[in-house]
């Protein structure tokens, strides 16, 4: 594992290793211009206020306004969040992020009235402002827009709503400042005797370690921290869940989660549909705990035995040139143009700002906006496989965003959450197929197939788990039940007794991990990754299988934005989310590799 010390400063990276923000921004003296140009520009929405229900011209004229000012805003945003994370240590690059997350909230109550003064509009006039020639563009934008009727509030109401959201936002940013800044996780002597101070980011690798004395040790140590403070999350927990309560109640859902799931459009069914298909099929899971249990070697599998690798010593080596190489060659079921255009962006165009420098963000992501590459967070390490893996995931992203922002107006491009971890996972189900091709060692094809398992069952089982949770502990509060410690605990506790199945024993703190995880904030996000990894084994099932005419129903669905809802693009696509037929695709894949681990290790 690198040293701290070891880590380069950012100005010593290499141009090569670094993305290229050229095309959004040559200097931050013409992005100040462009921001500079936005602030001045945020009054002129009160010229349009008033006026949207007059003429089918009037409506456009504020809607062309809005959407070149949104489009602008977009791009301004992508530099400033971009620059910031190359290095979190720089001040220029913090403020000017923070200056832009200020005009980002200025410019959500500029522009408030809008959806209501739509709403207000009569519905044989509004009729005719869409038959109208001037609107044609804006039709289906109207159109969805049109579907919040019923929940949207006078001009005045919603401009009271757009000024709640930075305090909306203070159970999520106390969590993130308690979680992040303020809480001490401890430390922990390695199989060495060296003490190391655990992180949210080594955690993994601690549970991960051989030695299993290390394992348990960072685990209850990691919860410590979490039974000391158990109390303030579970208050944040709660008034997060209060603050979506309100604003559901406000604008005349019935639930959050329908609130949540109006959106995309998304039946209730599904939501419903992946629990129960996930409960139906938790046999291989247990199977796959019984198999860990044999191959460790215990009288008794705890959670912090889940993560340790089953084989031992495995040697990695692949520079980030290699790993380009090697899943272009695994993209290649995708044809020509798809592997050229992602190598190219890889490499040549450089959409990836490649390794870690002091002070950059950790992890790994895509971005970008309309007018620019995608572009891709990278701290890729030549000696760890899941650079490489990581790096194909993330191309997934950025290949269907080059694709919509191509074929799409701006107001379509976006695709939403539902289907956004679909061509990620899509990429890494065809980069383990293609290593698993090839000539490997036994312990190899081992590692491979436990690293899928354990990835499906992080994406699909774990999430549905998650996702479980918080159907039940807003169900809850709807009911006007307290939400306590021991409410969170309670419930958490019996999923996990359901989903680890008796294979498994729990340790009592296991139960505060529900407190520890940042999604509950963001409510009914989570169910998004179990759907959007079972869509992208389905479609991969159907690509691979099938010819031409699935090959381009895929990439018509990668283009496609959001031109339509989710549910209607996969069905284009050849996949159908509103049954439980894509669900159930995935758990038989995940079954298939149970039963080749167990042949694998038998």
């Amino acid at each position: 594992m690198d040293a701290i010390v070891e880590l380069t400063t950012r100005d010593s990276i290499p141009a090569k290793d670094t993305w290229d923000l050229d095309g959004l921004y040559a200097s931050e003296q013409t992005w100040r211009a462009d921001f500079k140009s936005l602030e001045s520009r945020i009054p002129k929405y009160t010229s349009f206020q008033g006026t949207l229900d007059e003429s089918a011209g009037k409506l456009k004229a504020c809607l062309d306004f809005d959407m070149e000012f949104s489009r602008t805003l977009e791009k301004v945003h992508t530099f400033a969040h971009l620059r910031n994370d190359e290095d979190k240590t720089n001040n220029l690059h913090q403020g000017n992020y923070e200056t832009v997350t200020r005009l980002l909230t200025q410019y959500q109550q500029a522009r408030s009235f809008i959806n209501s003064e739509i709403m207000e509009i009569p519905e044989a006039t509004m009729q005719e402002f869409l038959d109208h020639p001037d609107l044609k563009e804006y039709r289906l934008y109207l159109e969805r827009e049109l579907r919040y009727r019923p929940h949207t509030l006078s001009s005045k109401e919603e401009a009271l709503l757009a000024a709640t959201s930075e305090i909306a936002r203070a159970p999520q940013n106390a969590f993130g400042m308690l979680d992040n800044a303020d809480l001490k996780l401890g430390s922990v002597k390695d199989e060495n005797g060296k003490e190391i101070t655990i992180t949210h980011g080594n955690l993994q690798s601690l549970l991960q370690k051989q030695d299993r004395r290390v394992r348990k040790d960072a685990f209850e140590t990691y919860y410590k921290a979490y039974e000391d403070h158990k109390f303030t999350y579970s208050t944040l927990l709660s008034g997060s869940i209060k603050k979506d309560i309100f604003y559901a109640q406000a604008r005349n859902y019935p639930s959050v989660r329908e609130m949540n799931l109006f959106y995309e459009n998304i039946p209730v069914s599904v939501y419903d549909n992946l629990v129960q298909s996930v409960r139906d099929n938790l046999g291989p899971l247990h199977r796959y705990f019984e198999i860990r249990k044999r191959i460790l070697g215990l009288d008794e599998l705890r959670a912090y035995d889940n993560n340790v690798p089953l084989v031992k010593d495995l040697e990695w080596n692949m520079p980030y040139e290699e790993g380009v190489d090697k899943i272009s060659e695994a993209l290649a079921p995708l044809g020509s143009e798809y592997v050229s255009t992602v190598k190219e962006g890889l490499l040549g165009a450089r959409w990836v700002d490649r390794y870690e420098n002091k002070g950059k963000r950790s992890g790994a992501y895509s971005s970008g906006c309309y007018d620019s590459n995608p572009f891709i967070l990278m701290n890729y390490k030549d000696d760890n496989i899941n650079s490489v893996f990581t790096l194909a995931h993330e191309a997934g992203h950025s290949m269907h965003s080059h694709f919509s922002k191509r074929n799409q107006p701006y107001m379509y491009a976006d695709y939403t959450i539902f289907v956004a971890e679909v061509a990620s996972t899509f990429n890494e189900a065809l980069l383990t197929r293609y290593f698993l091709n090839q000539d490997i060692s036994h312990d190899m094809r081992i590692y491979l197939v436990c690293r899928e398992i354990d990835n499906i069952r992080g994406t699909l089982i774990r999430q549905t788990m998650f996702a479980e949770f918080e159907h039940q502990i807003y169900q809850t509060a709807e009911s006007g039940q307290p939400m306590t410690v021991e409410t969170f605990q309670d419930i958490y506790r019996t999923l996990l007794e359901t989903y680890f199945g008796e294979g498994v024993v729990l340790d009592p703190c296991l139960s505060l991990e529900c407190l520890r995880i940042p999604h509950f904030y963001f409510g009914f996000y989570v169910y998004k990754y179990a759907t959007g990894i079972s869509a992208a084994y389905a479609l991969a099932n159907r690509v691979l299988s099938g010819g031409p005419k699935e090959l381009n129903e895929y990439l018509n669905f990668l283009k496609s934005g959001g031109s339509q809802f989710p549910i209607d693009l996969l069905k284009g696509a050849g996949v159908d989310m509103s049954s439980p037929a894509p669900i159930k695709t995935a758990l038989a894949k995940f079954g298939e590799l149970v039963g080749e681990l167990e042949s694998l290790t038998s």
